[in-house]
């Protein structure tokens, strides 16, 4: 693998989580109209068609049984987290949502040292409470809003997928080192397809014609943000990389904006400011190596 300057990495991750950033916007949209599942279902089967027509016309080899045990893992957590988030998402502020999904990285840290039975430091606490403080505060300003008992079951979802993801993140740096960004996607989305369609017979609908092109968007911008995102990790640890996931409020809180009419609260900025200022904090302990994380798991 061609050495990369984390600086370069970092631009990549950031133009991941940019086009990430849009995918959500698409598939609120998708999820208010059609519901989250069948959003997510077409997506994920777009997405498989995609990636495997360039991965097998590649000659890509199939991944040994340690590579797939991962694919299927992170695929299988991947799609819990999703139907959540996107649930919850369809009920909520863009901006809101995103902002709620910050907790991952404090949960994950918790989650790291509970796997790698590691004492957790002073710092750390403070950092939860302070993000656990930030979270109050956004969903205070919810009550406020008087969005309604919708709303707020719309944030609970959110902060359920914030803890799976906090083990995503783990398991995100594992597959980047031992698979290509191609065949990630690929099998991200081939995966989490798999898992929807055990559903389908009872919860499927076929989409409408204007409902497509959204629909192949997303799945194109989903299956492109995870290579880049793939490409950025196997390249730089984690621990540099994790700034860039903030960048996503700024991507929602300009296309909850100017697609959806939702305006930026004050209580939704001044928590996820307490949030991220809780991550920047908990950041600052000692890093854990892949070595130990894998060793863990």
């Amino acid at each position: 693998m061609k050495p990369v300057s984390t600086a370069t990495a970092f631009a990549v991750a950031s133009l991941g989580i940019a086009a990430f950033s849009t995918m959500d916007a698409l598939m609120k949209g998708l999820s208010i109209e059609m519901g989250a599942y069948n959003a997510l279902l077409w997506r994920t089967l777009a997405g498989a068609v995609i990636g495997g027509l360039i991965f097998f016309a590649r000659g890509n080899p199939w991944p040994g049984p340690q590579v797939a045990r991962l694919h299927m893992l992170r695929g299988v957590l991947s799609a819990a987290m999703a139907i959540l988030f996107f649930w919850g998402l369809a009920r909520v502020p863009l901006a809101q949502g995103v902002a709620l999904s910050f907790v991952a990285p404090l949960i994950a840290l918790h989650l790291a040292a509970w796997l790698l039975k590691e004492r957790i430091e002073r710092q750390a606490i403070l950092a939860s409470l302070l993000g656990f403080a930030g979270v109050l505060v956004i969903l205070s300003g919810q009550a406020q809003s008087d969005l309604g008992p919708e709303a707020f079951r719309g944030a609970l979802a959110i902060l359920a997928s914030a803890g799976l993801y906090a083990y995503n993140i783990i398991l995100m740096r594992q597959q980047a080192l031992v698979a290509k960004p191609l065949e990630i996607a690929f099998f991200m989305s081939l995966i989490m397809s798999a898992c929807f369609l055990v559903a389908a017979p009872v919860l499927a609908v076929v989409p409408t014609p204007p409902q497509v092109p959204a629909l192949a968007g997303a799945a194109l911008l989903a299956f492109v943000s995870l290579m880049l995102l793939s490409w950025a990790y196997a390249r730089a640890e984690a621990q540099h990389l994790a700034p860039v996931e903030y960048t996503a409020f700024i991507w929602a809180s300009i296309l909850g904006l100017l697609v959806f009419a939702e305006p930026v609260r004050p209580l939704t900025l001044l928590g996820a400011g307490m949030i991220v200022a809780a991550c920047i904090i908990a950041a600052r302990r000692r890093p854990v190596s892949i070595a130990e994380m894998e060793a863990a798991l």
